[in-house]
């Protein structure tokens, strides 16, 4: 906690008096203690002066909207998609009801009791939904990690953070379980689909890549004499930038059949330099990847048309984790293969993996999505 007003007891010799001066705003003030009859000594002007020492020595506790700016400078995370997120949180619901208050106000009671009654930003005329659980835990975090900043900083005291109090009730309970697809429902999927974006399901499926790990692929990342591809890259709405995790960076085994996929796909494509994308947009001239929001509604156009449930690109990553089940994979080798971060525990448990065993999960894995 920081003192932002410093003062000073002086003695004015042509008036002789005592005076108490500091500085508030960039600007000097004063207040006349009395005179030498008073206070014959500086002890006397010096406990005259107290009760506004008290006040003027009090620590300023900085104010939500300011520790908010601050933080965004100085810890917020760099990755392009997990800023963008925490700057939503911040600006559309943290600052309306919190910017001007200190932030020694948000304690774990109040916060709680905010959270419940948290609704979405609707556009104007649209009734507001209730924020979901999973919402709520994001903003809780958020208030947690400034709470830990101003710790940090000094401008409050060490203590427990209040967040670590905050209850958020469903948060616990699996609202929608992962959509993992059968070997048979992709197959009827993925002939559905048109180039490139077949080839970004199969690659998606066959080494159990997040969407913007698929589409940040250069051609410089495949080993063809090793036939392996190396992951170096995200990118989330045309920002590239680092992997989710470090343990994201991998080289992957790629099977025959996946070097002859993107073979095909260099060959077909104008953008086929080492340092183009796999993927290049035709749109951008190359400079970008086709986009996200093309690759989804193109898997859910190829999914009606397949007669099977909805479900987003990320399950072309969860149904990875499933065959990998599917052909016998022990747990240990799944575990590095979604390269997983915060599974490290689990990891010294099992052991370490060989590379063949990578390559021999990865080639099952390819043989049942590429086939006839």
């Amino acid at each position: 906690m920081k003192a932002r007003k410093p003062y000073l007891i002086v003695f004015s010799k042509s008036l002789a008096t005592w005076h108490l001066r500091w500085y508030e705003n960039g600007a000097r003030k004063s207040k006349q203690l009395g005179d030498v009859r008073e206070l014959p000594t500086l002890e006397a002007a010096k406990k005259k002066a107290a009760p506004l020492v008290k006040v003027l020595t009090k620590p300023v506790v900085p104010l939500v909207r300011d520790l908010v700016d601050e933080f965004k400078a100085e810890r917020m995370s760099t990755r392009f998609s997990t800023r963008r997120a925490g700057v939503s949180w911040f600006e559309n619901h943290i600052l309306p009801k919190w910017g001007d208050s200190p932030i020694t106000a948000l304690q774990a009671r109040p916060v709680e009791l905010w959270l419940r009654e948290l609704v979405k930003v609707s556009p104007a005329g649209e009734a507001p939904d209730k924020l979901s659980a999973k919402s709520k835990v994001h903003i809780r975090g958020l208030i947690g990690q400034l709470w830990d900043y101003a710790m940090w900083r000094g401008e409050v005291e060490l203590s427990r953070n209040p967040m670590s109090l905050v209850e958020i009730r469903g948060a616990t309970t699996e609202k929608r379980k992962p959509r993992s697809l059968t070997v048979e429902e992709f197959q009827k999927f993925v002939v559905h689909l048109e180039e490139p974006i077949r080839t970004i399901a199969l690659v998606c499926v066959c080494l159990g890549l997040r969407i913007s790990e698929c589409l940040a692929l250069q051609w410089s990342d495949v080993d063809w004499f090793r036939r392996e591809l190396r992951l170096e890259r995200g990118i989330v709405r045309g920002h590239v930038g680092e992997l989710k995790t470090a343990g994201s960076r991998r080289q992957m085994a790629l099977a025959p059949e996946m070097i002859d996929l993107l073979s095909a796909r260099r060959r077909a494509t104008e953008f086929s330099e080492p340092d183009n994308w796999i993927f290049a947009s035709p749109v951008s001239i190359g400079r970008l990847p086709i986009s996200y929001p093309w690759v989804l509604v193109s898997f859910q156009d190829a999914a009606q048309k397949a007669g099977i449930e909805h479900f987003g690109t990320h399950s072309m990553r969860h149904s990875y984790r499933s065959w990998l089940d599917a052909v016998g994979t022990p747990i240990a080798v799944q575990q590095k293969l979604m390269r997983h971060a915060d599974i490290r525990t689990t990891m010294n448990i099992y052991g370490e993996v060989v590379t063949d065993e990578l390559k021999v999960a990865n080639l099952a894995v390819a043989k049942m999505a590429i086939r006839a």
